[in-house]
């Protein structure tokens, strides 16, 4: 492993994997007739080749971002990350990793199936990186977070898989990685924990971390992922925006069922089992009309109009958008929502909820203020996503943003408020007369 420039963590270039095939066939036999097979002169015939499960993939990933490997079983996900890991070593081409690493791969993985719970977390905690003294110090917050109770002084043999799951990822993300590998293990969680899991994926976010997960979830690599790699007969297709990658691939898998296009794991094939084509259609597909508006751009400005990165609860801030509109277009509408980096709707207008007067036409070019007095949210990242509609077509552009604050509120706004504190007395007294208000 390289050391690799600061805003990078993964670097994959022209990485192939393969691995060798087996040499005695896997067939049914006995001693005697090992015997007489020797005996007679006589050799099993030996199968020669390789295997190749990743063929030439290019990958980067940037510092702090979630990225969401997709494509369909087989194709060679999960060996992408055993080499991401270090589990395996790729057979050409150069790697670069950029910090510590923490993986959940295979359920209970790096367990010690005769130790406790609270001993495999030692261990594993050392093999991560950390020292005895460190791993001590986070143990009570470890056996906190997956809520074993008891059990952690139990065999781990005796756990259920979701018992497993909640230990191993407590491990995982209690080891202070810069990285974490996620190979779809989450899956096995009840519903409780799965929420609990997420909240604490959103905070390393927060923090900056890197991210990495397998996943079958579209749904949750459209709403989190910052980034999406698909992975097709083991060459790497496509790596882009979420929605973007998403909506072609689920267009390749209904073209293929279509087409009747049986699927062979890509290391069993010189083809690689791929996909057909998106654009390879039984019938020219429909070519959409370019929207006859666009956003040119979005921006947070503060109340003098300066360019801001950061926002903090207190301040006030606008939202800018510009946008270029094609002649006699009309009837258009902006939408503006705030989400969570998780992808919840905490806040959503539009021009036409609150009857925004716009021009019937609109201009050439033009912006729109979008004036809030007070930001209101608590510390952590956020998604700001304007829509534009007009004549049936639709934009959309979003913006990641932070908010940093002093304060140490829990929740995601902050209301305008203050406290006021008073003894027995005073609260028989008129609200004017009162004294020891004290404001936030």
């Amino acid at each position: 492993m390289q050391t690799l420039p600061s805003d990078d963590a993964i670097v994959l270039r022209d990485v192939v994997k393969s691995f060798k095939k087996r040499t005695i066939r896997g067939e049914y036999t006995t001693f005697k007739s090992e015997l007489l097979r020797w005996l007679r002169g006589q050799r099993l015939p030996k199968e020669k080749g390789l295997i190749t499960a990743l063929r030439g993939i290019n990958l980067v990933i940037p510092r702090g971002k979630t990225v969401g490997i997709i494509g369909r079983n087989g194709s060679g996900k999960s060996t992408l990350l055993k080499l991401i890991t270090g589990i395996y070593a790729p057979t050409s081409g150069e790697m670069q990793i950029n910090g510590r690493i923490s993986a959940l791969l295979d359920l209970g993985a790096g367990f010690h199936p005769d130790f406790s719970g609270r001993e495999n977390i030692l261990i594993n905690g050392i093999i991560l990186g950390m020292s005895r003294a460190e791993v001590r110090a986070r143990m009570d917050e470890i056996i906190a977070f997956s809520e074993l109770g008891e059990f952690i002084d139990e065999p781990v043999r005796t756990y259920s898989s979701g018992m497993y799951m909640r230990l191993a990822f407590s491990v995982a993300t209690h080891v202070d990685p810069d990285i974490l590998i996620i190979d779809e293990i989450l899956a096995v969680g009840d519903e409780h924990f799965a929420k609990k899991s997420l909240a604490k994926m959103t905070e390393f976010k927060a923090q900056g971390k890197t991210i990495v997960l397998v996943t079958h979830d579209l749904g949750t690599v459209d709403r989190w992922c910052d980034l999406v790699a698909w992975i097709d007969g083991g060459y790497m297709r496509r790596v882009g925006p979420p929605a973007e990658i998403t909506k072609e691939y689920k267009q390749a898998i209904a073209l293929a069922e279509a087409q009747s296009v049986v699927f062979t794991p890509p290391a069993l094939t010189e083809g690689g089992g791929a996909l057909p084509q998106v654009n390879v259609t039984p019938e020219p597909a429909p070519v959409a009309a370019p929207s006859p508006v666009r956003i040119t751009g979005v921006c947070w400005k503060g109340t003098t109009g300066e360019l801001v990165e950061a926002l903090t609860p207190e301040q006030g801030a606008e939202v800018c958008v510009e946008y270029a509109a094609d002649a006699g277009c009309s009837d258009a509408e902006f939408e503006l929502s705030l989400l969570s980096s998780d992808g919840r709707t905490l806040y959503e207008t539009s021009t036409r909820m609150e009857s925004v007067a716009l021009p019937q036409h609109l201009p050439p070019e033009g912006r729109l203020r979008f004036v809030m007095e007070r930001v209101g949210l608590l510390a952590g990242e956020y998604v700001l996503r304007v829509t534009a509609r007009c004549a049936g077509s639709t934009v959309v552009e979003r913006r990641t943003f932070q908010v940093s604050a002093p304060q140490v509120d829990r929740g995601v706004f902050r209301p305008v408020h203050r406290w006021v504190v008073e003894d027995a007395a005073a609260a028989n007294r008129p609200a004017s007369t009162q004294a020891n208000s004290v404001a936030s």
